[in-house]
Parts: C-alpha cells; sequence; structure tokens
C-alpha cells in the first residue's frame, strides 16, 4: 500500500525507464495527476483504498463536465495502464480499474488533403526554402513530426544522378531506426533549404534564423499560420503523413513496405487506412512530384 502521490510519481518514473516519449509521459502524469485529485476529493489517500466504483465515479464526473469520449478513452486509458503497473509491482492487492470499460466512440477518418489543398500548401512556402523543405518532406516520406525535429545533417544522402536520395531515421520511443527514399520532389526543396540554412554549429537538419533547433511546437505553429494561409481548414501537420499513407494505399503500394516505410508498429495501423479511402476518397487526388 502506497500513498497516492507516491505511487503516481512511481509510475512516472517506470515510464521514463521505459523510454516512453515525453508527450506520453506527460499526458499520463497530467491524467493520473487529475485522478488522484479526485481520489483526494473523496478523501481516499493510498492506493488500496481506492475500489472500482470511485473509478467510474471520476469517468462519470468527466462527461458530466463536457469530456468528450475520446478525451474519457484516453483517461480510462491512463488508468488502466497505471493501476496495471500498481499491481504488477504489488502496491494494490486487487486492480480495481481491470474491469472498467472504454466509452465506445466513432473514429474520424483521417484527414486527407485534397489536390488543390496541398497544392496550396506548397505555393504559401515557395519563398519560404525551410517551410518548403518541411511540407515537402512530410507529405513525401510521411515520418512523425518529433522525427523530423531529430533528423540530423548526417541522416541525409543523396544521388546526384538520379536527383534523389535516402534519409535515416534514427530509433526513438521504441520505434526502430528504418531507412527512407527520398524523391526528386524532396531532395530538390532539401538542396535549396540547405543552401540557406543558417550557419551554426548546430548539428540538427532544421533550425530557426538563430541557428537553434526548429522544435516540434514551432513547426506545429508555422505550419498552423500555413494552413491558415492558404486556406485549409480542419488540417494539422500530422494530417501530411496520413495524406501520404493514402497516397501510397491508392497507388497498390504494399502494405507491408508501406508499414516499414511508415514506421508504425503493427501491419493492422497501416490497414485501418484502406476503410475509408475507397469510400471516402476514391475521387480524390494524386499525388504529384515537383
Amino acid at each position: 500500500m502506497l500513498p497516492l502521490k507516491e505511487a503516481h510519481q512511481k509510475f512516472i518514473n517506470y515510464l521514463k525507464e521505459k523510454d516512453r516519449s515525453l508527450a506520453t509521459i506527460l499526458a499520463y502524469g497530467k491524467d493520473i495527476d487529475q485522478l488522484v485529485q479526485f481520489f483526494f476529493q473523496l478523501e481516499k489517500n493510498r492506493t488500496n483504498d481506492i475500489k472500482k466504483e470511485d473509478i467510474e465515479a471520476f469517468m462519470a464526473k468527466l462527461q458530466n463536465e463536457g469530456y468528450t469520449l475520446k478525451s474519457i478513452s484516453r483517461k480510462t486509458n491512463s488508468t488502466k495502464t497505471f493501476f496495471r503497473f500498481l499491481r504488477i509491482n504489488e502496491f494494490v492487492t486487487d486492480n480495481p480499474a481491470a474491469l472498467i470499460s472504454h466509452p465506445r466512440f466513432e473514429t474520424p477518418p483521417p484527414r486527407i488533403l485534397s489536390q488543390t489543398e496541398y497544392r496550396a500548401l506548397r505555393d504559401v512556402c515557395r519563398n519560404d526554402t525551410r517551410m518548403a523543405a518541411v511540407v515537402e518532406i512530410l507529405l513525401q516520406t510521411g515520418i512523425r513530426i518529433g522525427e523530423l525535429c531529430q533528423i540530423r545533417l548526417e541522416d541525409l544522402r543523396f544521388a546526384e544522378k538520379k536527383k534523389a536520395g535516402e534519409l535515416f531515421i534514427r530509433p526513438q520511443h521504441n520505434h526502430p531506426e528504418r531507412t527512407i527514399p527520398l524523391n526528386s520532389a524532396v531532395a530538390a526543396r532539401l538542396k535549396e533549404y540547405l543552401e540557406s540554412r543558417p550557419k551554426t554549429k548546430e548539428n540538427t537538419l532544421f533550425v530557426t534564423k538563430t541557428g537553434k533547433p526548429f522544435l516540434v511546437r514551432n513547426i506545429r505553429s508555422a505550419m498552423d499560420r500555413c494552413f491558415k494561409i492558404a486556406g485549409i481548414k480542419d488540417a494539422k501537420v500530422n494530417d501530411l503523413r496520413h495524406t501520404f499513407i493514402a497516397h501510397h494505399l491508392m497507388k497498390g503500394t504494399s502494405l507491408i513496405i508501406l508499414s516499414k516505410i511508415a514506421g508504425h508498429k503493427r501491419l493492422a495501423t497501416t490497414e485501418k487506412y484502406l476503410k475509408h479511402i475507397q469510400s471516402a476518397y476514391k475521387n480524390t487526388f494524386k499525388l504529384e512530384e515537383l
């Protein structure tokens, strides 16, 4: 039996030891802190004080406060993971979250940019070599924004004769390393950017005007501005990854090959796109190379 605050900290330490991503650790930490604060209101301060009914009361409170079913499902997952950790380490006698069910909700189809939208996005970035390279590499390789931030100069390999190349993605947060081919469109934008890249000792590929690393939050903000200027509504940076995957499935790219390029841990993650594409996007677009 542990005080809940101590159990919370041990759980965070466990996630760090497992090399979970910073975003995952922050999300779990915030969810469990909210859960623990609710238990304190019930005057329950130790791990063995918690019952299944207490967790259900917490979930009901979230719903009454207007949380979406998707958010409640995520918090349910955090809660179940937390108590599973406590049970495995014998900090609780029984797992009160074991029989807690996720709320059912419809997962919206992935947002796929149309031909008009990605052309507009490219036009907006045409005079900004850094953002033009960012957009092109996300659109034509499907890498994650976190992976984009970690690219180093030596990870790029250009093949001059073919006007293309390849990109090495370093392993991180349980995602294995992989090498992704770069087509001529990406290679061209990257070379233009490298010619104007600020001179700095920083080895990260994408940097700010002052030579500091171009961080995830900076990229998200810059992409949101580009979407707004381009008149593209309800789009996020990760939708470029969705667009890449959808395009290759429509081209008939092997699921196994695409799954490896995208860095999916499970083939089922890649397969989930199939059920949406033919019905919702059968007349959408053919992704062009510059």
